[in-house]
């Protein structure tokens, strides 16, 4: 029997892979009209649960009830057709396209009869309008999805769920790549659908997102329902608890890295590219860690890719252990003895289909390469598995594809990539975005032992605790100028914003 109370119950649902039970009889309810979010580390089972629910996977056992009724889907367009819409945490609209064409692909209005019917334009364009007025969606129909912001691409997925007529709408990682800004807004759309009577599933690692949006959380650990409760009743403390399983009283790891003389100086360096960073300059010592904070559109990313030869430049320089250099490709930048772990790891780190072995040992092949241009397997298995030991991937072997390992484990392995060329200087763009707190401490951990170890760090990222908890100094940007610099130990917050927001 279903309860009335509840829009979605699932109930006993198991799921197992080959060496991995991903759901061990999960359990959990969601009610109409709220905002049910659902937390757990990488690896607990969250995406396999939700991808069970949209017709994804089919589950081994177990129960889905919808409105009462339960139901099992073969694939997502039943899922959809049910009422159930998802929003995956890596967007894949269609760039070269307009707004409104992606909002309605696959079920484009027609006009015509029989054989001979045509895309109605006029009436998707009216229909889009009267959407995006209903959900206060400053976006023109008709512009290419390509020029949108992540914002606005997330929003027209919203969009395109609540057009589905969806009941449920689960929302994975929704505010990944967002701005405060950006983020409070979307928080009113969930609000005005949650007041509509529509749930919520939100998927996230922010904790203090979850709290202030969400009515339940429901926490997994390795595959099992840990528990349910009111988000009212939660702190920080007792979540981080209930997802890892143990106390996590300290966020970060002790500092005890030595900051030695200056191994890096960078003098007025001007991007090639207009409207982007300019006469940007700052030294790195040995064994440093510099944080790089700042807020979307700083031009932090395109600073550290214009340093390691992916971007050009127009004009500056660039001077490692005193003497100038010139970087014009990331193979230049290698033999420099630079690396860069890049900001978006599933769209230019990894290489899914492939073992964790080949992503390993991608960025140094040619340390492989035998008699006859031949690949010595032996010694890149040795490499490898010393790396696994080294970082703590867990995985199954070096075989196995890297697309099956969490998120923390797939950032472990881009990490090893580059250790395995021996830099001096570390650049790593959100070493930790999209993972969740356990994975982060250990992350946290690699980046202060590189540090010990005399690497030289250079880390952007946009969580103001993470800048503060590793960085022994701060170099503020906006708008592609340096507004700043802060000692790691007596920064605050606040100190940040101001100089993030401080236009030069």
């Amino acid at each position: 029997m279903s309860d009335g109370n509840y829009l979605l119950e699932v109930k006993d649902l198991d799921k197992s892979f080959p060496g991995v039970h991903a759901l061990d009889k999960v359990s959990f309810k969601v009610k109409p009209g709220s905002v049910h979010a659902l937390m757990g580390e990488n690896g607990a089972g969250k995406s396999t649960l939700m991808k069970c629910l949209f017709g994804i996977y089919d589950p081994d056992s177990g129960e889905i009830v919808l409105n009462g009724e339960q139901v099992r889907f073969e694939n997502p367009r039943q899922a959809l057709d049910a009422g159930i819409s998802m929003i995956h945490q890596e967007l894949l609209p269609i760039p070269l396209r307009p707004a409104m064409e992606n909002l309605w692909l696959g079920r484009y209005p027609t006009r015509g009869v029989g054989p001979f019917k045509f895309v109605d334009h006029k009436k998707m364009y009216q229909d889009t309008t009267d959407l995006f007025r209903d959900l206060n969606l400053d976006i023109d129909p008709k512009i290419w999805v390509r020029s949108l912001s992540a914002s606005k691409i997330q929003s027209l997925e919203i969009a395109k769920a609540v057009s589905n007529k969806a009941k449920v709408i689960i929302m994975d990682e929704p505010t990944s790549s967002l701005t405060e800004n950006e983020v409070a807004h979307l928080f009113g759309i969930i609000r005005n659908l949650r007041s509509e009577g529509v749930a919520i599933i939100y998927i996230s690692h922010k904790i203090e997102e979850i709290l202030a949006i969400s009515d339940e959380v429901t926490i997994m650990r390795d595959g099992k329902h840990v528990g349910t409760y009111d988000a009212k009743e939660l702190t920080t403390d007792q979540i981080i608890k209930y997802m890892v399983g143990r106390d996590l009283t300290n966020r970060f790891p002790p500092k005890d890295n030595v900051v030695g003389e200056t191994v890096m100086e960078v003098k007025n360096l001007r991007s090639a590219m207009f409207r982007s960073f300019t006469d940007v300059s700052f030294t790195l010592a040995r064994g440093e860690i510099l944080g790089i904070g700042g807020l979307v559109g700083a031009q932090r990313t395109e600073l550290v890719e214009s340093i390691f030869g992916l971007r050009p430049v127009e004009s500056g320089q660039v001077f490692i252990n005193g003497k100038e250099i010139q970087v014009k490709n990331p193979g230049q930048a290698k033999s420099r003895k630079l690396a860069l772990v890049t900001e978006e790891r599933r769209a230019s780190g990894i290489i899914p289909m492939r073992s964790v072995k080949d992503n390993m040992l991608l960025a140094n092949l040619r340390q492989y390469m035998g008699t006859g241009g031949l690949i010595n397997e032996k010694k890149g298995e040795e490499d490898v598995d010393r790396m696994i030991g080294a970082l703590n991937v867990k995985t199954p072997s070096r075989k196995t594809y890297i697309r099956d390992l969490s998120g923390g484990n797939q950032q472990k392995v881009l990490v090893a990539r580059w250790l395995l060329t021996d830099p001096e200087i570390m650049i790593m763009d959100e070493p930790t975005r999209g993972i969740d707190v356990g994975a982060k401490y250990e992350i946290y951990s690699i980046i202060i032992n590189l540090a010990k170890q005399g690497k030289s760090i250079i880390m952007i990222s946009s969580e103001m605790p993470e800048l503060l908890g590793l960085s022994d100094r701060i170099m503020v940007m906006c708008e592609g100028k340096v507004t700043g610099f802060l000692e790691g130990k007596t920064a605050t917050q606040e100190e940040i914003m101001r100089l993030a927001a401080k236009f030069m």
